[in-house]
């Protein structure tokens, strides 16, 4: 057979040198809704033990949301559990229809088109409008999803350095000479928690005649004083021309996603984005759940300014402890540890001490600079961050970080 007992243990060999490096990726099963609080099997096969969650992308806390609940079960009840065909054939109701209204009202913009997730937004949106005759100029860490989407695009492609204004500026006097040139940048960047320049970006997209489009994964509800993302914080609304987002993190935390912008644009992207046309459409549970959760953060923002508190009492805690943090405001705190076994063991002594979080490394992000990133929730109490930084404290002693900066820790532990 192909699959040879050589070949097994080839497989086998490599497996063991990632658990040797102490980088190995564990198991964990969460055995209750998603919330601050879970529960939690882990390793494998261990009694289930109750947890604080500081690494969901639950920033405003409806996950579990009785009313985004209960319109779930309304919308399983009245529109069926699944759509078993694409939107273009016959996979559109009504709801469909009023969700994409909904979003585009709430984030500025003129239409808006679902999609199975944000991923697949991305993997549509490049090649549906750009051609060999266009240009890409996007910020050199922009999601991985993006990347994708970019690749299959048959546009040209360059990059600059990371929300660098002046590098953007000579690219786009490089290129000013195509046909379409479309700047791409997240709002809020995943890993470091820092926010595009989107007022200066707008700027220069505005000087050279180019298009702008932003991933607000990580800031559609929140980011903003009202929750409609990077560009209202920037007062930029009517200066974006595309945006792609999710209803898996802020918006709901389940999953589907869209991108919203000019009209001709989305018309575009509904002809020929190869996720719309190939891809079954959102399942009726969850529209109707992301229209109640577009209902919530349109009515108050009670739940963006308890995030944005728990963020900031969380952020002087930490730094007080002696922790290394990234700079920021949003609620993505990336507590900076720059080897990877450190940062793997130390999530799981945090574990131990009641604190679900968990170390990041390359390849998810660059080699050297490993770290546990903290997510904050408008659900989690001042309670729960009190005791996740006793906990961020105590471990951060255990290994002798604390007071260290980037030198001194990787003089201690390397990278």
């Amino acid at each position: 057979m192909a699959y040879s007992a050589k070949a097994r243990g080839l497989f086998a060999e490599d497996i063991q040198a990632i658990r040797d490096k102490g980088i190995y990726k564990e198991k964990r099963f969460i055995c209750s809704p998603q919330g601050a609080e879970i529960e939690v099997e882990f390793p494998e096969g261990a009694p289930k033990a109750k947890v604080l969650n500081f690494c969901a992308n639950n920033y405003l806390g409806l996950s579990s949301h009785p009313d985004v609940v209960k319109a779930a079960h309304e919308g399983l009840d009245k529109r069926g559990y699944g759509m078993s065909s694409v939107r273009f054939i016959c996979g559109t109701q009504d709801i469909h229809r009023e969700l994409q209204n909904r979003v585009s009202e709430f984030l500025g913009m003129e239409d808006t088109l679902l999609f199975p997730s944000c991923m697949d937004a991305n993997s549509g949106v490049f090649e549906s409008i750009l051609g060999p005759e266009d240009v890409i100029l996007a910020d050199r860490l922009i999601h991985a999803s993006l990347i994708d989407g970019i690749k299959l695009c048959s546009a040209q492609y360059d990059t600059f350095k990371h929300m660098n204004m002046k590098h953007l500026k000579k690219k786009l006097e490089l290129h000013r000479d195509k046909r379409h040139v479309l700047v791409v940048t997240d709002g809020v960047f995943s890993m470091d928690g820092d926010l595009a320049p989107l007022d200066e970006m707008c700027a220069l997209c505005d000087e050279y005649g180019a298009m702008i489009l932003v991933d607000e994964s990580h800031a559609s509800g929140f980011i903003g004083r009202t929750g409609r993302g990077t560009h209202e914080h920037f007062n930029v609304i009517d200066k974006v021309d595309l945006i792609t987002t999710t209803f898996g993190k802020g918006l709901g935390g389940a999953s589907g996603g869209c991108v919203s912008g000019r009209k001709e644009l989305i018309e575009l992207c509904r002809q020929n984005a190869r996720p719309y046309l190939f891809s079954n459409s959102m399942a009726p549970p969850i529209v109707n759940a992301s229209i109640k959760v577009i209902d919530l953060v349109t009515s108050n923002t009670d739940l963006r300014d308890k995030l944005e508190w728990n963020t900031a009492y969380f952020r002087k805690g930490i730094e007080e402890a002696g922790l290394c943090v990234r700079p920021g405001k949003t609620p993505i705190v990336p507590v900076m540890l720059y080897n990877a076994k450190l940062a793997n063991d130390m999530s799981r002594d945090m574990y131990a001490e009641g604190i679900y979080v968990i170390g990041f490394f390359f390849p998810v992000v660059p080699s050297g600079a490993a770290r546990i990133r903290v997510q904050l929730s408008a659900a989690h109490t001042k309670e729960h961050i009190d005791k996740a930084v006793a906990a961020f404290k105590k471990i951060g002693e255990k290994y002798g970080i604390l007071g260290l900066d980037k030198k001194g820790i990787i003089e201690k532990y390397g990278m």
